[in-house]
């Protein structure tokens, strides 16, 4: 069922072109809030590194601070250490985009009053589900690419930044691995809740949830048994720095994981009620 030929063939097109259209102008807003982000995060490295007082903020912050900012492991008067720090706001803003979309694909239908219409159709649950995961799908790529190439434009105007190209390159794949599951999070989520109107709230606030639970975490190794609770831990960005890639296991495993969600939103969302 969960296939990409299975989705494709039981997608009703009409419905992914709806879905696309619809979302056009939210992607085109998310596309240049991630730009900007990039350029105006990467804008500050030179002032950090340029020596003097700026650069010296890094060094004199205790442990405490430099985690609880998302740079404890990283040397950030380094171009990819940098980055690295950048790239933890970047993931937080990635996943809060997710797992709204996701939550919204199935919660806008009721919210703007659209179910009778679109139940009235001739296709099944499955297949308008298809539709809408098809196109949150393509809308993450989407802007997971603008992401990753004006991460790859920005860095590349400083010295050394191409060789830092590879980091970029795994740093932004592991996203969009982290990118499917919220999607799918959301998706579940809305599918289970019988009332819609909250649940994007609850799943943003979950996200912003895993990620602090991702900071502390950072502050001690005595509590890395709550790492399991956070996505933003499942792939270590201090090993991409130092160019290892992604752990393969954990790959297969948060790719199982969204699997089993997607199922989940499909059994869920066959079986509720829908609010007209």
């Amino acid at each position: 069922m969960l296939s990409a030929d299975g989705m494709v063939k039981g997608a009703d097109m009409n419905i992914f072109k709806h879905e696309m259209k619809s979302n056009r102008k939210s992607l085109l807003i998310w596309s240049i809030s991630m730009a900007l982000l990039v350029i105006s995060g990467m804008g500050k490295y030179t002032a950090y590194t340029a020596g003097g007082d700026s650069s010296d903020i890094f060094d004199k912050m205790p442990h405490t601070m430099k985690a609880l900012f998302g740079f404890s492991s990283f040397d950030v008067k380094t171009l990819s250490g940098f980055y690295a720090f950048l790239f933890t706001y970047i993931a937080i803003t990635l996943a809060i985009h997710a797992v709204l979309l996701g939550n919204s694909i199935i919660a806008k239908e009721e919210r703007d009053k659209t179910t009778e219409f679109l139940m009235a159709k001739p296709v099944s649950r499955k297949a308008i589900l298809t539709a809408k995961l098809l196109s949150a799908a393509i809308n993450l790529l989407v802007l997971n690419a603008v992401t990753l190439i004006s991460s790859l434009l920005i860095v590349a105007s400083f010295d050394g930044g191409s060789e830092i190209t590879p980091v970029i390159v795994w740093l932004l794949i592991s996203m969009l691995i982290l990118q499917v599951l919220f999607l799918a999070f959301g998706a579940l989520l809305a599918s289970i809740k019988k009332k819609t109107k909250a649940t994007g709230s609850i799943a943003s606030g979950m996200v912003i949830a895993a990620y602090f639970v991702a900071k502390i975490t950072d502050l001690t190794d005595s509590l890395n048994f709550l790492n399991i609770l956070s996505p933003f831990k499942y792939f270590s960005y201090p090993e991409i720095i130092n160019g290892n890639g992604l752990n393969i296991i954990i790959v297969v495993l948060t790719l199982l994981l969204s699997v089993f969600i997607i199922w989940g939103t499909y059994k869920f969302y066959a079986k509720r009620d829908l609010a007209v």
